[in-house]
């Protein structure tokens, strides 16, 4: 899937991958994709439960070496 921009959010913890998350999805214009790689487990629930809150669309979530690869599309 291609991303307008990438955020990496790798070796943060709770709050911080959704706090960088917001401020790069803010620079956005309606439509684009952010694509965001993170290590905390509990981004998974974190994720979820901002964009559903926020009006975004998670489009895919994707686990692999353990990292945390999420696409947000801005809504």
């Amino acid at each position: 899937m291609k991303a307008d921009k990438l955020l990496d959010a790798k070796k943060l913890a709770c709050p911080m991958p959704i706090i960088k998350t917001k401020k790069a999805i803010n620079e956005l214009q309606q439509g684009e994709i952010l694509e965001v790689h993170v290590t905390d487990k509990g981004a998974k629930k974190d994720f979820t439960a901002w964009t559903n809150s926020s009006g975004h669309e998670l489009l895919k979530q994707v686990e692999e070496d353990n990292v945390l690869m999420f696409w947000i599309k801005k809504g």
